[in-house]
This record gives C-alpha cells, sequence and structure tokens, in this order.
C-alpha cells in the first residue's frame, strides 16, 4: 500500500504498547466499576428533570412548593358493583385515618382527604386522594407510598375492590415498567449482540473480544456520566439511562464490526498483524470517527430542547458515543492484536488468500444495480415515497396515562371505575396562583370557566391559602385530566384568568403539564430537526470534500426516515391497535435513524471515494459496495437488534422508538445504503464529487493508466 499507518494508529497496535493499552483500560474499568453502579442513584426522575423549563406548568411547580411539598396524588377507590355495604363505609373510613398516620415514602397523611361516596343515595363507590410528596429520585418513592397505601386498602376487603390510580398511581406503575430497566436492557442487548455477532463471524473466539470491548464501554461511560451527574449538575433521568445502554451497544458494535473487516483485508496482505491492524486503524479510523462525530454532534444538538428530558438526553448520549469510540479504537484493537490471527478460527485470513467479498452477494448487486442504475433509483424513490404516505396516520400528539401502557395495570383499571363514579378530573386538580389582592376576581373567574366543577374551586384542607403575597386555589375538572377536553379547559382558565387585572395569575397543575409538555415538544421537532440536518450535512461535506454526495445523502436518509415513521405508523393503528404517538416520538425517531443511519452511508461513501482514486467512480462503486455491504449487513442488524429491545418495556413510547428505529435501520441498510445511494451515484458518476477533482471528465485514476480508451462509460 502507498501510504502508511499514522503514528496513533501504531502506538494503540504496537508490539509493546499494547501491552499498555491493554493495562491502562484494565485499571480504568477496575476503578469505574464501582462508579457506574451508582448511576442509577444519581438519576432524577422529579417533574424539573423531564419539563419545559419555562412553561407556565413548570413555574406554577416551583411556586407551589410556597404552599405544599410538589406531590403526586394517588386515589385509592372502592367499588362494589352491589353497593357499599355499612361494612364497606366503616372500612373506607379506617383506611382513611390508617393513611394519614402513615409518614413514610413522603405520604402526607395530614392532607388525606376522605372518604368521598358517589352521589348516589345507595353509593357504590368510594375514594381516598393521598398526595405524596415527590423527592428528587421522582417515581421511585411514590411507588413505595404507593404499596403502602395499597396494603392498608386492601387489607380485610373481602370481596371490596380496591384500585390505586391518579397521578401517584401511574407513577408508580410506571414505576414497576422500568424497574430494572437497566439490567434488562443490558441483558437484552448482550444477547443481541452475541447473536448477531456469533452468525456473521461464526467464530466464539472472536465474539468474545467485541463483547468484552462494549461492555467496558458501557461501563466507563455510565461512570463518567455518574460523576458528571454527582459533581457538575448533568441531569440523568430513566429515560437518557436506558438509551445510553442501547445507544453505546448498538454503536460501538458498529465501529467493532468495520474494524475488523477492515483488518482481515489487511492481514491477506500482510504478514505482520500489528502492520495489519496499524494499516486498518489509519484506513478505517476517518470512517469511523466521522460516524462517531456524527451522532455525537447529533445528539449535542439536543441541548437547545425546551424540554429538559430531551435535552438532558444530549450530553449523555453524546458522551456514551465518545466513550465507546474511544474503547473500539484502543482497547478492541489491542486485543485483536495480542490475540493474534488465531481469533478468526475457524476461517483464519493468511497473506495471499482471496478476499471473498470481491465475488460475493454484494458485488452480484453492484454489478446488478450498475446495469440500469437510473430506472432502479427511481423505482426505489417512488416505492420509498409510497410508504411515507402512511403519515397521514401518524397521531403525535401525545399519550394520555391510559394509552401510555402495553398492557393494562391496575391505574388504567381504576381510572376507568373513578370516571364511572365521580368527577373525571378527580385526584389531578388545575392549580392556580396568583397575587393575594386579587383573590376574589382570581375565584369568581376560575368558577365560571367552562370545564371546571364551580364547587370545588378552592384552597384544599390543611394548605394556606396565601403565603408571602400569593393565594393558592385549586378546581377539580369534568374532564379526565389526561384527555384533550382537559387541556382545552387549560386553555379556557389561563385566557380567563390572565385577564384579571394586576392578578399575575399562573395555571398548572398535571393536565397544564400535559398541555406544556406538549407544546414544546412540538417546538422541539421544528428546531432541532433541521439543526441536525445541517450538522449532518457539514460533516458529511468535511469528509468526502464535496458538496453532491453529502447532498445527495441528506437526501436519502430524509426519505428513508419518511418511509420509516409511514410504516410504523401504519404498524401501530392496525396490527399493535395504539392510540397514538408521543409528540416527541418524530424526533427521537430522527435522531436516532439521521444520526446513527447515515453511519451505513458514511462507511460506504468514504470507501466509494478511496475506491475511486484508483479505479473511478464506477468501477469504485462496485468495489466499495462489494468491500462494505456484509459488514454494513451485520451492523445494521444489531443496531436494529439492540433497538428492538426497547420493546421489552411495557411503555409505548419506548417500544414506539424501538419498533421505527429497528425498522428505519434496517430499510436504510438493505434498500436506501445498498440500492438507492449506489444508483444514484452510478448515475451521476463523476458529478457526484462535485466541486472536487475527484474522477472529473478527463481525469484517468492509475490504475486506468494501461486500460484501453475504449471504454469511456465506465468512468462515468
Amino acid at each position: 500500500m502507498a501510504d502508511g499507518p499514522g503514528r496513533t494508529a501504531q502506538v494503540v497496535c504496537g508490539r509493546r504498547s499494547k501491552w499498555v493499552v491493554l493495562a491502562l483500560w484494565v485499571v480504568v474499568l477496575v476503578v469505574v466499576s464501582p462508579l457506574a453502579q451508582k448511576l442509577t442513584d444519581a438519576q432524577k426522575n422529579d417533574s424539573a428533570s423531564w419539563l419545559p423549563s419555562n412553561a407556565e406548568s413548570t413555574q406554577v411547580l416551583d411556586l407551589q412548593k410556597e404552599f405544599v411539598p410538589e406531590s403526586a396524588p394517588a386515589v385509592v377507590v372502592y367499588t362494589r358493583p352491589g353497593g357499599l355495604t355499612d361494612a364497606d363505609v366503616t372500612k373506607i373510613g379506617k383506611d382513611a385515618a390508617s393513611i394519614r398516620t402513615l409518614t413514610a415514602h413522603g405520604i402526607v397523611g395530614t392532607r388525606s382527604v376522605g372518604p368521598q361516596l358517589d352521589r348516589k343515595s345507595a353509593p357504590r363507590a368510594a375514594q381516598l386522594i393521598v398526595p405524596i410528596t415527590i423527592d428528587p429520585s421522582g417515581w421511585t418513592a411514590i411507588s413505595d407510598a404507593v404499596k403502602e397505601i395499597r396494603h392498608t386498602a386492601e387489607r380485610n376487603a373481602d370481596g371490596l375492590q380496591v384500585h390505586i390510580t391518579g397521578p401517584g398511581g401511574f407513577s408508580a406503575d410506571s414505576a414497576d415498567a422500568f424497574a430494572g430497566i437497566d439490567g434488562t436492557l443490558l441483558y437484552a442487548a448482550l444477547a443481541v449482540v452475541i447473536v448477531i455477532l456469533l452468525i456473521t463471524y461464526r467464530s466464539l473466539s472472536l465474539l468474545f473480544l467485541p463483547v468484552v470491548s462494549v461492555v467496558g464501554a458501557l461501563f466507563s461511560a455510565e461512570a463518567v456520566i455518574y460523576l458528571l451527574a454527582k459533581h457538575a449538575g448533568l441531569v440523568v433521568n430513566a429515560q437518557s439511562a436506558g438509551i445510553l445502554t442501547v445507544l453505546v451497544f448498538g454503536a460501538g458494535t458498529d465501529y467493532a464490526l468495520l474494524l475488523v473487516a477492515r483488518y482481515r483485508e489487511e492481514l491477506r496482505n500482510h504478514e505482520d498483524r500489528h502492520e495489519a491492524m496499524a494499516l486498518a486503524l489509519h484506513r478505517a479510523g476517518p470512517a469511523i470517527i466521522a460516524s462517531a462525530a456524527t451522532v455525537a454532534l447529533s445528539m449535542l444538538c439536543l441541548l437547545a430542547a425546551d424540554m429538559n428530558s430531551t435535552s438532558g438526553l444530549g450530553p449523555v448520549a453524546a458522551i456514551g458515543v465518545a466513550v465507546a469510540l474511544l474503547a473500539m479504537l484502543t482497547l478492541f484493537p489491542a486485543l485483536l492484536v495480542i490475540f493474534g490471527r488465531w481469533v478468526f478460527w475457524p476461517a483464519i485470513p493468511h497473506v495471499g488468500t482471496a478476499e471473498p467479498t470481491k465475488s460475493g452477494v454484494w458485488a452480484r448487486i453492484g454489478t446488478a444495480v450498475g446495469r440500469r442504475p437510473r430506472s432502479v433509483w427511481i423505482t426505489t424513490v417512488l416505492v420509498l415515497g409510497a410508504l411515507a404516505l402512511g403519515l397521514t396516520s401518524l397521531k403525535a400528539t401525545g399519550l394520555s396515562s391510559a394509552d401510555s401502557f402495553t398492557n393494562t395495570p391496575d391505574s388504567v383499571t381504576g381510572q376507568k371505575v373513578q370516571a364511572r363514579y365521580f368527577p373525571a378530573g378527580g385526584g389531578q386538580p388545575l392549580v392556580v396562583i396568583a397575587r393575594a389582592d386579587a383573590a376574589g376576581p382570581v375565584r369568581t373567574a376560575l368558577v365560571g370557566v367552562e370545564g371546571v366543577v364551580p364547587a370545588s374551586v378552592g384552597t384544599p384542607p390543611g394548605v394556606a391559602a396565601q403565603k408571602n403575597g400569593r393565594v393558592y386555589l385549586e378546581a377539580t375538572l369534568t374532564d379526565p385530566a389526561d384527555s384533550k377536553a382537559a387541556q382545552r379547559t387549560v386553555e379556557r382558565a389561563r385566557t380567563a384568568l390572565h385577564q384579571v387585572p394586576d392578578a399575575d395569575a399562573l395555571v398548572g397543575g398535571g393536565t397544564a403539564v400535559q398541555k406544556d409538555t406538549n407544546k414544546a415538544a412540538t417546538h422541539d421537532n421544528k428546531l432541532l430537526i433541521p439543526l441536525i440536518l445541517l450538522v449532518v450535512l457539514l460533516i458529511l461535506a468535511l469528509l468526502l470534500r464535496a458538496l453532491v454526495a453529502p447532498l445527495i445523502l441528506m437526501a436519502t436518509v430524509v426519505l428513508s426516515f419518511a418511509a420509516a415513521l409511514g410504516v410504523s405508523s401504519m404498524v401501530f393503528r392496525h396490527v399493535f391497535d395504539y392510540a397514538g404517538e408521543d409528540t416527541a416520538f418524530p424526533l427521537f425517531v430522527f435522531v436516532f435513524l439521521v444520526a446513527l443511519g447515515i453511519d451505513y452511508n458514511i462507511f460506504l461513501m468514504t470507501r466509494i471515494r478511496e475506491e475511486t482514486v484508483r479505479l473511478g467512480t464506477r468501477d469504485g462503486v462496485r468495489t466499495g459496495l462489494a468491500a462494505t455491504g456484509g459488514v454494513i449487513t451485520s451492523a445494521g442488524l444489531v443496531l436494529a437488534g439492540t433497538f428492538a429491545v426497547l420493546g421489552t418495556l411495557p411503555v409505548v413510547g419506548f417500544a414506539e422508538i424501538g419498533f421505527a428505529v429497528a425498522f428505519g435501520v434496517l430499510l436504510d441498510t438493505f434498500v436506501v445504503r445498498s440500492v438507492l445511494v449506489s444508483a444514484i451515484t452510478l448515475d451521476l458518476g463523476h458529478r457526484v464529487w462535485w466541486p472536487s477533482r475527484l474522477d472529473a471528465p478527463g481525469h484517468r485514476p492509475p490504475a486506468a493508466a494501461t486500460e484501453s480508451r475504449e471504454e469511456p462509460a465506465e468512468r462515468r
């Protein structure tokens, strides 16, 4: 080969330095492993870590703490189909008294309300509303509190049906859904990676090294994030911690696959495995680094989000990708060189053996696409466009609490029972905070708002009505708190109260939080998607030193994203029967599909560019596709599989992201990259590299110097 390996590549895999690299990583892993296990304790799942920081409902949450601790009311619903007996009413009264004495796990016993009986002459249901204080650990503490309440309510029930719903009940069920999420995702992702690597390499010995390296990268990333969360204010919640596991496994394994493929090529040309690895790092490194930079910078774009949960995910994911890159370019190659050629057993690459990819299935696909490239890419675009029509069924307007689970937890059942007998918004009131000297007009205006139960307007028992010059009011909604109708009531309340002179009234509560969250997510979609596109485009332009090729790649990825979203929304409606999608669903799918999906185009196009220098664009496409087809396919299967494990969580939002990203990655791997990009590049020929001089008209690559002038078509 004409170019030699760089100094950094030689240090990583040198005869002595490889042992230094391994020793450093062993020390690092010994230090970071205990810290990584503490990441769960550093998570913040309180409202502030999720909500838009400047929203009106978030301001109410901050001011509300002056009057009452931030709480998630648990609504305990009792029902007996034949009607409550006198013994039932007595028991419910005793339960209320017992719950008032509970002080563990943040249960605010002094504010327990009840019992409330439904308004029929022979009541069939009763409810208790029990506020539970939210601390920085969020729903973990709420889950423990609900267990205490449930234990009290179900004791001596004697056929009386008991359900716990409301914000506290839903939070507890969410906690159960996320219980052990780190372990679940870790083992599921690990299983997927092992199976796919075993199929790809057919070698147990080679399988071991990428897995060890990726697990080391994950532990290191978790430790770094834990330290930043503990000492630098980095916000981590259950969502970002879960996605971190999937991202590190998916991206790290992708980088390992690309490096192994290039290393195996070099082993067929070089006797010395150290030299082969140095060359492999030197040639595959830029593509891997560009890929990781694309993902990391795309994730950092999330810092511009209004939603705290989205902006917090950005640095967490970027750190994970950066650590994965470091591990796969240092620890992994050092391990490969230390273990030697035998690690590839039973298919050990020796000097002089033929490169199987040159006559494999991807070489044949490249030849087939090259016969009529224009017809191929036009047909592919039409098919993808047809799939994108499924976007008409997309309902990314948010999910109600009842629609957020793939199963039917007790809180959902309880909500249905509660709505049958009591005002639908009970347990999750509208909260209003205004200037104390405007308390009268504010209360009058709130009573007159359509969708508010007039008799419910006031300050709840045990809460000071006025503090620090402000008044605190609550009101029960006539509609379910997580419904669109309730959100319209919030709009009417804000319109009415904002018009009260000198009141400075703010409207919050659970429904207002949901409304403001949906609004912030819609804003983030409009801001971040174009911003990420621009970042990715700039990276591609710098990497490929061209403009046409990056623009083509971006167009194909966007088309792939639209097709994946269209198919996913159709599947969600007609197969899984999901009610809709979370408002942030399009953004998360876009981020992962574009930032990660562009990896495969980077791997392909950098290899095509390298081969074009030697062979010309047309033969460069064929050779590049043949050389990278197998490894990119394996990488796509790994990434799709790791994101698919999000479906193991009984949470609709995660299941939808997992399915859409997995399907989109497979679509990009098998159709967009292999067929569409290759066909467009073959059709445009040298023009794809504009404005560089690469393979410009009249330019003849070195390999063509002795060829006949009778084949100009091959140099298009």
